[in-house]
């Protein structure tokens, strides 16, 4: 009876009505100006809420929390800008729908999609926690290293033409991710010898540069072209396209809880997995894949919205943060005087039932607040582009300097933003370069930590891979993911294809 009474806590008291509502509305908006993150508008209220009951403190850090990651869609579909990591793969479809005026579609079925998703995660959170936080507990860092393989070898999914080019623009994404001190050992990688160097590179400018920058300067091409009007007669998706792509969203809602629960990851990683996915699983789109697919955008939007239950489980059942905005939350539990993880369970389950509720009524004002103001929004896309051009690179000069307030920033998201124009106009695709920069430090990390506990043997290493079921698995997925993307898997499967007809 606790349980009900602590879980419909934040309906029947109207003030944490109020302040899930308001969380997810800033939220949303956070998310989507580029630079402005979800973790540090969190880790601001902190102290602005440190003196409050612990309850209203959580109820307007989850509505934030749950808002800013959709937000991140918004500006990825309008502007080609993600407005957070894990957007990156809602652009690579979201923009081209826009493009051909039906930005208010993409924003429909990203908001719908991210409420499905954002569900699937709460549901597993509430009956499941303890045996996905279980399974969470078996990945070691070999695992987490071929984790890490798995998501860079998704270069194939994100480069439309070249595969060559792909995997050098992932490859030079690794690279930008590798500079800086080294973790472990301290010594100056990549550095040159400057001092500016040391802290690495952002990965806020990078992503912000090559998006933003080199689309504004793209569009430079264009600035006489008349501005796409967009068609905003049907903005919520008929239940006939939901029913369509419903397998999908839970498949990839799957992916997310899981990517989710495993600490250090996150729904960036969640999202650019289930894109691949879906490409993988979709055999006849209507529209091809970056250019518009309806399924490049139900794909990452489920897993991403996902994986934000899915990184409450460690949290709960664990006291282990699934990202760095539980992190935040673990930090704010315990200022009010609570200990996160197993004994929290069994002391206090009202709270965790709390959080579930709370969750709950933030993805229902999620879908609520995504599908208003929708027309206001698409409105960007149709100024001229004497006005977009100049907005678009004062977003993105706003968004790297507000990472770390420095100025450097502000440099490096212009270099990277003319080198992105140069790789774009060239067909070297974008999103593996920041897909490198984010899984650099995850992969080169847990090889270290790998190595390191096998005595620096490789005979152990690979043995510990073979015996190891979960280890295997993934070393399979790896091994399987790059063949398949080789040209001799595709003349193989024509072959195939051919006999069989």
């Amino acid at each position: 009876m606790e349980a009900v009474s602590a879980f419909f806590t934040v309906i029947t008291h109207w003030d944490l009505l109020l302040l899930t509502a308001v969380g997810t509305f800033a939220g949303i908006y956070v998310g989507a100006i580029p630079g402005l993150s979800v973790t540090m508008a969190v880790s601001i209220l902190i102290s602005f809420t440190f003196s409050w009951d612990v309850d209203p403190a959580l109820a307007l850090m989850i509505g934030i929390y749950m808002g800013g990651v959709y937000g991140g869609s918004r500006t990825a579909i309008l502007l080609n800008i993600p407005g957070a990591p894990s957007a990156i793969a809602t652009a690579l479809d979201g923009y081209p729908m826009a493009q051909r005026g039906e930005a208010g579609a993409a924003i429909g079925v990203t908001t719908v999609m991210s409420f499905i998703g954002g569900f699937i995660g709460i549901a597993v959170l509430a009956l499941a926690a303890p045996w996905v936080s279980d399974f969470a507990l078996t990945f070691q860092p070999r695992d987490y290293m071929l984790l890490a393989l798995l998501g860079i070898l998704l270069v194939g999914s994100l480069s439309s033409g070249s595969l060559v080019k792909g995997i050098f623009a992932g490859a030079l994404g690794i690279a930008i991710g590798a500079v800086g001190r080294d973790p472990l050992t301290f010594d100056s990688r990549f550095t040159f010898d400057l001092p500016q160097l040391d802290s690495g590179i952002s990965f806020i400018a990078v992503m912000i540069g090559m998006f933003g920058v080199s689309e504004a300067l793209l569009q430079l091409h264009d600035i006489d072209k008349t501005a796409v009007r967009q068609s905003l007669s049907r903005i919520v998706p008929s239940l006939g396209a939901v029913k369509k792509h419903l397998p999908l969203s839970l498949q990839t809602s799957t992916i997310g809880v899981i990517i989710g629960a495993l600490p250090g990851t996150g729904g960036d990683i969640a999202a650019l997995m289930a894109y691949d996915h879906a490409k993988r699983v979709t055999k006849t789109p209507e529209v091809p894949f970056g250019k518009g697919a309806m399924e490049g955008l139900v794909a990452p939007e489920s897993a991403n919205n996902a994986a934000v239950g899915g990184a409450f489980i460690p949290m709960m059942t664990l006291g282990i943060p699934g990202d760095a905005v539980t992190a935040i939350m673990i930090g704010a539990l315990y200022i009010h005087g609570l200990n996160p993880g197993p004994m929290l369970m069994v002391d206090q389950p009202d709270m965790f039932w709390f959080i579930v509720g709370a969750l709950v009524v933030a993805n229902v004002f999620m879908l609520i607040f995504g599908l208003t103001g929708v027309k206001i929004f698409t409105k960007i896309v149709e100024l001229p582009r004497p006005v977009l051009i100049p907005g678009i690179l004062l977003l993105s000069i706003v968004g790297a300097y507000a990472v770390n307030n420095a100025l450097s920033d502000v440099y490096w998201m212009i270099g990277f933003g003319v080198f992105g124009y140069f790789m774009r106009h060239y067909g070297y695709p974008l999103g593996p370069v920041i897909l490198g920069v984010i899984l650099s430090r995850l992969l080169d990390d847990n090889w270290r930590r790998a190595i390191i506990s096998e005595r620096e043997d490789l005979g152990r290493f690979f043995w510990g891979i073979a015996t190891s079921p979960l280890s295997a698995t993934l070393a399979v997925a790896v091994i399987l993911v790059f063949v398949s993307q080789t040209p001799l898997w595709t003349r193989a499967k024509q072959r195939l294809l051919g006999a069989s007809a």
